[in-house]
């Protein structure tokens, strides 16, 4: 290391710098400059520089680092061209700032990041429904990039395929209920009206409620999976690449598919809840079958039924919505595929409480 006028410090490198062999530190440097504040400027020569690696990278990756950091100019120019190169990759990718959140930020600079980041998430999310509304248009005006076969396997996936752990939730609902429900109406000597408590509660709103929950679970997580997934390894950006635009191809199949299964799920909760209630009914307060089956029908009425069909219709658009629209935002690494799955979930299960909650107060207001 030689001082020169006006503050310039210049690195003689030579010989081998490769790993493995006994490499001069960077922090003799940092003492030179220590030693000397009128430092301003460091240079490098390399015409005696034999052979390098990572060893030579790492030396100086840490000077350039620390005269940064005493805001030094270092002139790259007597480096190499393959260590040139290799510095201003190593340096062009910024610090990811979501990673590393300072704790010391004001606490109105945090209030309003919040704000901002709500106000981005409420635009996108306006955006990205707005977008699938065109693309219902174009299905109906012929010109929509969708496969029917993509459909068709969609629905065969969250329909059919759900049938068994909607079977056992449902059945352990219809139990609960009518266990629950028989400890009061025992005192009144009102067994009987266990079938009315299971039945309505079931086809009105529960049936619904735990299909929704269910199909959020199991295929808003796996459509918030598949979409991040794809979004990782740029395969949203192909097809925009190729003007096949994402939402008709990908999202478009899966909110047909799950409105149209949610509904025949609902009625198919129904039944296995009410055959939860009809064995403790039948086996736990000795009521005959006929009995049971005769009081459900007389307290479960049709417009009970349509009711809970009507609110799994609106479960399935809204899971399908959510678990794509997180997929959709997926960052590009593998945790965020689990961080959008996770999202998907939540934000389908807390959709599913609030509009129910919107649906009983319209059905008070309009009687029903």
């Amino acid at each position: 290391m030689d001082r020169s006028e006006g503050g310039l410090l210049v690195v003689r490198l030579s010989g081998l710098w490769k790993i493995g062999k006994e490499l001069p530190a960077s922090d003799e440097v940092r003492n030179e400059i220590d030693k000397n504040a009128s430092v301003s400027a460091i240079a490098f020569e390399a015409q005696g520089l034999a052979a390098w690696d990572s060893g030579l990278l790492t030396f100086l990756a840490a000077v350039i680092g620390f005269a940064a950091e005493k805001k030094i100019d270092v002139r790259q120019d007597g480096l190499p061209d393959g260590v040139q190169r290799l510095l201003r990759l190593a340096f062009a990718v910024p610090e990811h700032k979501s990673a590393a959140k300072t704790s010391g930020d004001f606490f109105l600079a945090k209030i309003g990041g919040a704000a901002v980041d709500y106000a981005k998430a409420v635009t996108n999310t306006v955006s990205f429904i707005g977008e699938i509304a065109l693309g219902f248009l174009k299905i109906f005006t012929g010109s929509a990039k969708l496969r029917w076969a993509d459909l068709f396997l969609t629905i065969q996936e969250c329909g059919p395929q759900a049938l068994p752990i909607v079977s056992l939730i449902s059945i352990l609902v219809g139990l609960i209920l009518a266990f629950v429900g028989s400890i009061q109406l025992r005192l009144f000597g009102a067994q009987i009206y266990i079938a009315d408590l299971v039945g309505i509660a079931m086809v009105r709103a529960m049936g619904a409620i735990m299909a929704g929950i269910i199909m959020a679970g199991r295929t808003g997580a796996s459509y918030a999976a598949r979409i991040g997934t794809m979004q990782v390894n740029e395969e949203i950006d192909a097809l925009r690449t190729a003007g096949i635009p994402p939402v008709e191809f990908l999202v478009l199949p899966k909110i047909i598919a799950l409105a149209l299964m949610m509904p025949l799920l609902t009625l198919y909760a129904d039944i296995m809840g009410i055959l939860g209630g009809l064995f403790v009914g039948v086996f736990g307060f000795d009521m005959g079958i006929r009995e049971y089956l005769h009081e459900t029908t007389t307290a479960v009425t049709l417009t009970n039924v349509w009711i809970g069909v009507f609110s799994g219709f609106v479960y399935g658009i809204i899971i399908a919505v959510a678990g794509c629209l997180r997929g959709m935002q997926c960052g590009r690494s593998a945790s965020a595929v689990g961080d959008a799955t996770t999202s998907a979930v939540v934000t389908s299960i807390v959709c599913i409480i609030i509009a129910t909650a919107i649906i009983t107060v319209l059905c008070n207001v309009l009687g029903i």
